[in-house]
C-alpha cells in the first residue's frame, strides 16, 4: 500500500504539473491587457509600466511561466534584491528560509497563487478561502442528497425490473442526465422561488450567510442551501440511480447470491448483507467524480441563485479579467479533483478485497 501512495503521489505531481502549464498558457495568452484592466480608462504610460513591471508582465513568457512555478513550489528561490520580480517578501510569502547560497535564498512556504488584479491587492488564498467553503458546503450536501436517493431509487429499480416503477425511475433518470443544470436552476428559482414562495418559503436567490436587518451582524441561513443542492444534486443522482441499478442486477446473477437465497433468507437479507456492498463500487466510481466536478459545475448554479462560493467568484474574475483568481481557483479544484481521486481508491480496497491484492 505504501509504495501505491507514493507511486500516485508522483502520478498527482505530474498531473498538477500538467494542469499549471495548460492553465498558465491558456490564460496568459488571451487577448488583452491585464494591466489596462486593473486600471481602468484612465492609465497612463508611467501607471502601466509599474503595473506591468510590479506582476511581471513586463517579462518574457518563458520567465513568466518559471516564476509562476517557483511561487507554487514549497521549495522555491528567490533574490534578495528588492528591486527584484523574485524578490522574497514576507507580507506576500508565508515560509521560512532554508539555507542562502550568493544573492539567492531558498524557501520552504505554503504555494503562493498571488494577488488579485481587482480586489486592491488581496490576495487569491484569501479570496479561495473566503469562498471554498461555501462552495464544499453546497456540493457535500448535494451529493448527499444524490446518494442517498439515487442508491434508494437504484435498489427499487432493481428489484421491479421492467415494471412501471423501474419504467418510471429510468425516465426521470434520463430526464434528470439530459437537463443542464443552468436551465434547472432557472426552472427551480422561478417555480418554487417565486410562483410557490408563498408555500415554500424559499427565496430565489441568497447565501449561507445573510446580513440582519439590524445591523447585529449576520447569520447562517441554512433554506437558501435547499433549491441548489437539490439542483446540483440532480444529474449526479439520475447516474447513480442507474449504475445502482444495472450493478446491482449483476450482482443479483452471481452464484453466491442464489446460494445465499437457498438457504431462505429473504431478498430484503440478501441485498442488505451481500448483494448491496459489492455493488457499489461503480457507484462510488461516480460518486468521487462528480464531486469533484461539482466544485466546477457549481459555477452556474451559484451564479443563477446568488450563492457566495468559488464558483461565483470565477465568473466574476472572468468578467473582470481577473487572471490570478481564474488561475488559483481552477488550480485548486484540479488538486481537490485528484486528491479525491486517490481517496475513492483507497476506499475501493475497502469494499471489494480482491482490489488490495
Amino acid at each position: 500500500m505504501g509504495s501505491y501512495l507514493i507511486s500516485k503521489i508522483g502520478y498527482a505531481l505530474l498531473t498538477l504539473l500538467g494542469v499549471v502549464t495548460v492553465i498558465f498558457l491558456l490564460f496568459t495568452i488571451l487577448p488583452g491587457d491585464p494591466a489596462q484592466m486593473m486600471l481602468g480608462q484612465n492609465e497612463t504610460e508611467e501607471q502601466l509600466k509599474n503595473v506591468r513591471k510590479k506582476y511581471g508582465f513586463d517579462k518574457p513568457l518563458s520567465m513568466q511561466y518559471l516564476y509562476y512555478i517557483n511561487d507554487l513550489s514549497p521549495i522555491s528561490f528567490h533574490s534578495t534584491n528588492p528591486d527584484d520580480f523574485s524578490y522574497f517578501e514576507t507580507k506576500k510569502h508565508k515560509g521560512n528560509q532554508l539555507f542562502k547560497t550568493g544573492d539567492v535564498v531558498t524557501i520552504l512556504k505554503f504555494p503562493y497563487l498571488r494577488e488579485s488584479l481587482q480586489k486592491n491587492g488581496k490576495k487569491v488564498s484569501e479570496v479561495i478561502k473566503e469562498t471554498l467553503p461555501n462552495t464544499g458546503i453546497l456540493a457535500v450536501f448535494a451529493i448527499c442528497i444524490a446518494i442517498v436517493i439515487g442508491i434508494l431509487l437504484g435498489v427499487i429499480s432493481a428489484m421491479t425490473k421492467d415494471q412501471w416503477p423501474d419504467k418510471l425511475i429510468q425516465l426521470l433518470s434520463t430526464l434528470g442526465m439530459s437537463v443542464p443544470s443552468f436551465f434547472s436552476s432557472i426552472i427551480f428559482a422561478w417555480l418554487f422561488g417565486y410562483v410557490l414562495q408563498e408555500f415554500t418559503n424559499l427565496n430565489m436567490t441568497g447565501s449561507l450567510y445573510e446580513v440582519d436587518d439590524f445591523g447585529e451582524g449576520s447569520y447562517i441561513q441554512w433554506k437558501n442551501l435547499i433549491l441548489p443542492a437539490v439542483v446540483l444534486g440532480i444529474r449526479p443522482l439520475a447516474v447513480v440511480s442507474q449504475l445502482m441499478r444495472n450493478s446491482l442486477l449483476e450482482v443479483m446473477g452471481q452464484d453466491y447470491i442464489r446460494t445465499a437465497k437457498a438457504k431462505g433468507l429473504s431478498m430484503f437479507q440478501v441485498i442488505r448483507k451481500h448483494a448491496l456492498k459489492n455493488s457499489l463500487n461503480p457507484v462510488v466510481t461516480a460518486i468521487s467524480g462528480w464531486f469533484a466536478s461539482m466544485l466546477a459545475g457549481a459555477v452556474f448554479v451559484e451564479y443563477i441563485f446568488g450563492w457566495n462560493g468559488l464558483g461565483k467568484e470565477i465568473v466574476n474574475a472572468l468578467n473582470t479579467s481577473d487572471l490570478p483568481v481564474i488561475m488559483g481557483a481552477v488550480l485548486v479544484i484540479a488538486t481537490m479533483f485528484i486528491l479525491i481521486n486517490i481517496f475513492v481508491d483507497i476506499i475501493y480496497g475497502w469494499l471489494d478485497p480482491r482490489i488490495r491484492v
